[in-house]
């Protein structure tokens, strides 16, 4: 058997007249929801060959929203009814599927942006693409006057350096790349980090019978995803209306300490921060806690401090320990991919963040926008969402009546 040689197309331009959207996760489908409602055309561009590519292909079967559905919706459709107050990874999917649907979205699917660039001479973005469907490769350059960046934060998982870990000779693959616990039953598996994922891993392959131990190497807050029966998020939303941040914090640990207990006790240990004021001042998500805390509890999952070295078949703690393994699961969080193809320096660092406040971070100079880089769930994304089409409608009625103004006539 042989292989037909690849073809390259030419290169051709595309002129939009809206804004050109990357990424067609939730972001992006906001972004487009909102823009739809004003009559106003774009363009979604999309690497993958789906909507929100990270929910379908990139995450554990058991994923469930941590918050209530209410603070988890995007703007203009609202959850069914029907769908429980922590809806699953597949309801959210179908969610998102007919939100695409209801606002006839509909992305240019398999092609991955190389560069975008403003040309200051032309006063337009240049956004450059590769489609990789099937053998054929192919160039698009799109141009426009606006540029929606909603690609998010975490496009892309973090693969840690840690040493030894090429010449371990069991399985190692990153969170995203996990689906199940079901294949681990009787394995010792070592989980990398603690935070919302790392938790959750942990006592899905203590379900399923393996024996995780968990690396717990910073400190982390974790607070129980319901208090008396009522979300943590919510109470804690409503308690700030009244109270100061400081004093919510200090409500919401006393809650804490009486529904899980001293986690000190297990080796996790919790910053002096608040909560709520490291959220805010840092970024950082405390862990909401769906069963994972009884399992340390009861030893079916061990916390265990930061690593020295792997070795073939074992890791090497700080402490000294040495534990023998099976597998690896890399629990170490996602970034942002925008600094490999964004050219521009004033909206966004060299991580690929706003350098602004959360309030401000949607918007930078010359038509460029943020979408969903707030650190602040889906509730971030529409508010950045229907900031972004609000701004854009005041520019695209401005420019109509100026052409009416000015007596030009469209064809």
């Amino acid at each position: 058997m042989f292989s037909l040689p690849e073809q390259n197309l030419p290169g051709r331009c595309v002129w939009v007249n809206g804004p050109v959207i990357v990424g067609a996760g939730p972001s992006g489908l906001a972004v487009s929801a909102c823009l739809r409602e004003q009559g106003i055309p774009f363009v979604v561009i999309e690497r993958a060959d789906c909507i929100a590519s990270l929910w379908q292909n990139r995450t554990y079967d058991r994923l469930k929203l941590h918050l209530p559905k209410k603070f988890c919706q995007l703007p203009k459709l609202p959850f069914p009814d029907e769908y429980p107050e922590y809806p699953s990874k597949k309801q959210f999917i179908t969610y998102l599927e007919n939100y695409a649907s209801k606002f006839d979205i509909k992305p240019q699917f398999n092609e991955c942006v190389q560069s975008a660039k403003y040309d200051e001479k032309c006063n337009i973005w240049r956004v450059r693409t590769l489609s990789t469907a099937g053998s054929i490769r192919s160039e698009t350059e799109y141009m426009c006057q606006m540029l929606v960046v909603a690609t998010g934060e975490n496009a892309e998982g973090v693969m840690p350096e840690i040493e030894g870990l090429r010449e371990f000779s069991g399985e190692v693959i990153h969170a995203k790349d996990y689906k199940s616990g079901e294949k681990y039953t009787g394995k010792k598996v070592l989980v990398v980090g603690s935070g919302n994922s790392g938790m959750e891993l942990s006592l899905d392959l203590s379900n399923h019978k393996a024996k995780p131990s968990m690396v717990v190497r910073s400190s982390v807050h974790v607070l129980p995803r319901e208090i008396f029966g009522k979300s943590t998020f919510d109470l804690a939303f409503m308690m700030m209306k009244w109270l100061p941040l400081w004093l919510v914090d200090n409500i919401m640990l006393i809650f804490a300490w009486i529904v899980l207990g001293n986690t000190q006790k297990y080796g996790i240990k919790r910053p002096s921060l608040g909560p709520l004021q490291l959220k805010n001042n840092h970024g950082k998500t405390p862990v909401l806690d769906i069963g994972a805390i009884r399992r340390i509890r009861s030893g079916d999952i061990k916390v265990v401090t930061g690593i020295r070295r792997f070795h073939q078949t074992s890791v090497e703690l700080v402490n000294g320990d040495i534990l023998e393994l099976d597998a690896v699961v890399l629990a170490t969080g996602y970034c942002s991919n925008v600094p490999y193809w964004l050219q521009e320096s004033e909206l966004f660092d060299q991580n690929g963040f706003p350098k602004k406040q959360f309030s401000n971070g949607w918007k930078g100079k010359d038509g460029l926008y943020a979408a969903g880089f707030t650190r602040r769930g889906l509730a971030g994304v529409s508010a950045d969402a229907m900031k972004i089409a609000k701004d854009v409608g005041g520019v695209w009625k401005q420019e109509l009546n100026q052409i009416k103004k000015e007596g030009y006539s469209s064809f």
